[in-house]
């Protein structure tokens, strides 16, 4: 399974954010490109210990969940969304584009952190969890714009 830690994927990650346009359709969902760039930055800050959003864990969530998050089988289109992860008001593609960016990159000069903090909802995930989870969701956003 491809993991955010892994230098390849983490390259071919980045190229395909520099290759996502403003005006990129997305073939499943309710956010704008903009938007997209924006929930994606939550999870990537989830992992380095800096989320901002107030996330309740939920057994339910947590036994029913947790597993696909790193599974090697990729989010299903339409998938629900953590109600503090929508973001439904415009945002700048720019600048939404270059934040996630710093994001990856934060987190990629992180990758070797094996002591990560516990996720606020799933709990603790191995460095090889976290890697896939980070991957899985990155392409299944960047797949829902065509890149």
């Amino acid at each position: 399974m491809p993991s955010f830690f892994d230098q390849h994927t983490y390259e071919d990650l980045r190229e395909r954010l520099q290759i996502l346009r403003p005006n990129a359709t997305a073939q499943w969902g309710k956010m704008d490109a903009a938007q997209m760039l924006k929930h994606c930055q939550y999870p990537l800050q989830i992992a380095l210990g800096k989320e901002k959003m107030k996330l309740k864990p939920n057994w339910l969530i947590k036994f029913f969940f947790k597993k696909m998050l790193y599974s090697p089988r990729p989010y299903h289109k339409n998938s629900p969304t953590v109600p503090s992860f929508v973001v439904d008001k415009k945002k700048d593609f720019e600048s939404e584009k270059e934040k996630l960016d710093q994001w990856m990159q934060e987190l990629w000069y992180d990758r070797d952190n094996t002591n990560r903090r516990p996720h606020p909802v799933f709990g603790s995930f191995t460095k090889e969890q976290w890697g896939v989870m980070q991957y899985k969701h990155l392409d299944h956003h960047f797949r829902q714009f065509g890149v």
